[in-house]
């Protein structure tokens, strides 16, 4: 039905897309031959495909809660990260993807993760801090789907094919990366260079949808936010949260909230599954 699925960047809110894709792939035959994710998308991606998504969010639910800070300005002092969700992030990728984990999923479709490049010459912290705030504002000024003052900034997107991956260790590193917003995560290196949050450049990276749309193919991407004005492209289907996602990004405080995400997209992707079973029904009169 979909040759290709996107998994677009928001943090927690992308537990809206683990909610959605895996209500709707069992239902509508999804085997995407191509999946695009940034940021967390691209690890929903990755435990949505494996199958591991109710493991996944049990870790999750377990591990948040009050008694942790988003900020925690005493370790910071003792040396440690200020923020917590990195180390816990990571730690979730260590527990939830092996090596052997990895050789599933490349059997199973070839997951392109989006990282983002800073502009020659800028440092790694000021150049993000500086691409982060570019984001942000015209986000706020302009509510785009997709943002275009990243790549007129300089910074420059990149898709690290997981099947060119050697090991699950390298893999988790990718995953860092292309979530790595500092000092929320910290910098991580991937062929030899730092790497930063995909969504620096497009928070919902559909570049490589090109040529597969052009030779007649179909895609669906899944957004982590409400826009009033979505994209209009030939073969391509834009799903969306039915009302704002209730939930911060990098929040390690409240598994309810982070629950809640995941419930609206299993509600969200019953009436997608529920829309297009309509559609064909008319189709067939």
């Amino acid at each position: 039905m979909f040759d290709a699925v996107v998994f677009a960047g928001g943090g927690n809110r992308c537990y809206w897309q683990g909610g959605f894709y895996e209500t709707v792939a069992p239902r509508l035959g999804l085997v995407p031959q191509v999946v695009i994710g940034a940021s967390a998308g691209a690890f929903a991606a990755a435990y949505s495909l494996l199958g591991v998504g109710p493991e996944t969010r049990e870790r999750v639910f377990a591990g948040c809660g009050p008694h942790l800070k988003n900020f925690d300005f005493a370790a910071w002092r003792r040396g440690e990260p200020l923020c917590p969700v990195g180390p816990l992030y990571h730690e979730l990728l260590r527990q939830t993807i092996d090596d052997s984990a990895l050789e599933r999923l490349n059997a199973a479709t070839d997951l392109r993760i989006a990282v983002t490049r800073l502009p020659r010459g800028m440092p790694p912290l000021a150049g993000a801090t500086f691409g982060i705030a570019a984001y942000q504002l015209e986000k706020h000024l302009f509510h785009p789907v997709h943002p275009r003052f990243g790549r007129r900034l300089g910074f420059r997107p990149e898709f690290v094919s997981a099947r060119a991956i050697k090991s699950a260790a390298e893999f988790h590193d990718v995953l860092l990366a292309s979530s790595g917003v500092p000092p929320f995560m910290p910098v991580i290196r991937v062929g030899g260079a730092a790497a930063f949050d995909g969504g620096l450049v497009d928070n919902v990276p559909v570049a490589p949808l090109d040529p597969i749309e052009r030779s007649g193919g179909r895609t669906l991407v899944l957004l982590t936010r409400r826009y009033r004005n979505v994209p209009v492209v030939e073969g391509r289907t834009y799903a969306q949260p039915s009302r704002p996602v209730d939930v911060s990004q990098f929040d390690i405080t409240s598994p309810e909230r982070i629950r809640g995400a995941y419930e609206l997209g299993v509600k969200d992707g019953e009436a997608f599954v529920a829309a297009f079973q309509d559609l064909d029904s008319l189709r067939s009169r």
